[in-house]
């Protein structure tokens, strides 16, 4: 009940506050500096927001930087977030942005802000776009505050074209559709989109190079039955319990007959063994049980509140409690809240309520459609098959300490690609260590490159953001990792 109180407190202030907005259907402002940073902003920073739907009624709010080596030749990346319902927030501040987050003073109101040296933007202009109802966008009433896999791939299309006819200069840069997680269903869907745009004439004609994705969600009875043989792999689950629940659930660890009680007896004794294992990192502490394993026979996808044990994560260093990840996520959610920051970015007042990391009302553990969210595609293997007859390039990103998406479930929708192999499992190095391992693979004009990051979790590059950039480089520019 509490949950649908807040939604129609959110709902009600969208309808009364932006029901009387007369904003122009894009507009855009360039930030020069922010709170927590010290002095102008060294790189080129543009927020804005861009309306789509049939009648213009969600409003997307983005972040662009511009490349800080060429602008001009580097290609153009849009960064889409997992979740679903989740801000690019983290995705700009912990993984691929130009500046992190810290508080290493408590005392402060405004968390420290630092160039990041490990930044994407180092080689290609970013977008970093808060996708339907997530972060700072809005729905301008409560019938279009729904939202659904389709849906938010073709909002995604209509704001591209919206933004290339803005952003001209951009218009011949090769076109990456990037992020990580549950966007391994919304990325494939993007794509989808532009292909069919562009045989149809559309314009502006998107330069579609290809797409990037980490750890992704890609269809779910291999991704969620992977976790069982990966936890086995990784000495989480001794030979015995592995061998004994895959007999007897069939290899099957999701879809479960209630009849089926030895399956059901040795699915109990795996949660015992899982269950404060953090699923994003299987060698981190945990924040809570949201974060751990508890739900793995849930298709547990993503955090689905931004309740945490402590309301702040300075609260979490005066109380001495371990670090954990999660926490720190709340570093964004404290310095997006604000009011100098909103006003920075320029975000239209009133628009939305409290920032939060996530939608609660776009998350249920089961995955089930919500009373907000369809979860109308269960896998996006087709498209992949369909791209493989495009001129198309494709970057699968596996963190190898991931159990929330793990390697082996990519690699085994990988196979069902039957590509043909064109280099087999070798390692690649940063400064002279191996820093993961790769394969290749080709179709005519398409091709995939498979890299694991040693080390890495869920989103490796925020584990691994050194050597994230340098296979991120070397992809891009067409060299071998």
């Amino acid at each position: 009940m509490a949950k649908i109180a807040k939604f129609i407190t959110r709902v009600l202030l969208l309808t009364v506050v932006v029901l009387n907005l007369s904003n122009p259907s894009f507009s855009q402002t360039i930030v020069k500096a922010l709170p927590g940073f010290t002095g102008e902003l060294p790189f080129k920073l543009e927020t804005g927001y861009v309306e789509v739907g049939e009648k213009e009624d969600v409003v997307l709010f983005y972040y662009f930087v511009e490349s800080e080596r060429n602008p001009t030749d580097d290609p153009l990346l849009i960064w889409i977030t997992g979740g679903p319902g989740c801000s690019v927030l983290r995705s700009f501040f912990f993984q691929v942005g130009p500046l992190t987050i810290e508080y290493p003073d408590t005392s402060k109101e405004i968390p420290d802000l630092h160039l990041n040296p490990y930044s994407w933007t180092k080689l290609a202009n970013v977008i970093f776009l808060d996708e339907a109802t997530s972060g700072f966008s809005y729905a301008k009433s409560p019938e279009t505050y729904k939202n659904s896999d389709t849906l938010s791939a073709k909002y995604t299309y209509q704001f591209l074209s919206k933004w290339l006819e803005k952003h001209s200069k951009f218009i011949n840069n090769s076109l990456y559709i990037t992020g990580q997680s549950y966007s391994g269903i919304t990325i494939p869907l993007v794509v989808q989109e532009i292909f069919n745009g562009n045989e149809a004439g559309n314009e502006p004609r998107m330069n579609i190079a290809g797409y990037v994705i980490g750890n992704p969600l890609t269809d779910r009875n291999i991704d969620f039955n992977s976790r069982i043989p990966y936890a086995n792999q990784m000495a989480l689950l001794s030979d015995e319990i592995y061998e004994s629940t895959r007999a007897n659930c069939n290899g099957d660890y999701v879809n479960v007959h209630a009849s089926n009680k030895l399956c059901q007896s040795d699915l109990q004794r795996v949660e015992e063994c899982l269950k404060n294992v953090y699923i994003y990192h299987i060698l981190e502490p945990i924040c809570t049980s949201e974060t751990s394993t508890r739900s793995l026979l849930q298709q547990k996808i993503g955090s689905s509140t931004n309740k945490y044990p402590v309301p702040l994560p300075r609260a979490a260093k005066s109380m001495g409690q371990q670090w954990c990840r999660d926490n720190t996520y709340l570093y964004a959610v404290l310095w997006a809240n604000i009011q100098s920051v909103q006003k920075a970015l320029d975000i239209r007042e009133g628009t939305i309520g409290e920032f939060v990391k996530c939608n609660s009302d776009h998350y249920d553990l089961g995955k089930k459609d919500t009373v907000n969210y369809a979860y109308d595609v269960s896998s996006t293997l087709d498209n992949h098959r369909n791209f493989t007859k495009k001129n198309c390039r494709a970057l699968i990103i596996s963190g190898d300490h991931d159990m929330a998406f793990s390697h082996l479930g990519t690699k085994q929708w990988i196979r069902d690609l039957h590509l043909n192999v064109d280099s087999t499992w070798a390692p690649w190095f940063v400064k002279q260590q191996v820093a993961g391992y790769t394969e290749s693979y080709s179709q005519d004009d398409f091709t995939l490159t498979f890299v694991t990051v040693k080390g890495g979790g869920h989103a490796a590059q925020e584990f691994k953001p050194e050597e994230c950039l340098a296979m991120a480089s070397r992809w891009f520019d067409h060299k071998p990792l």
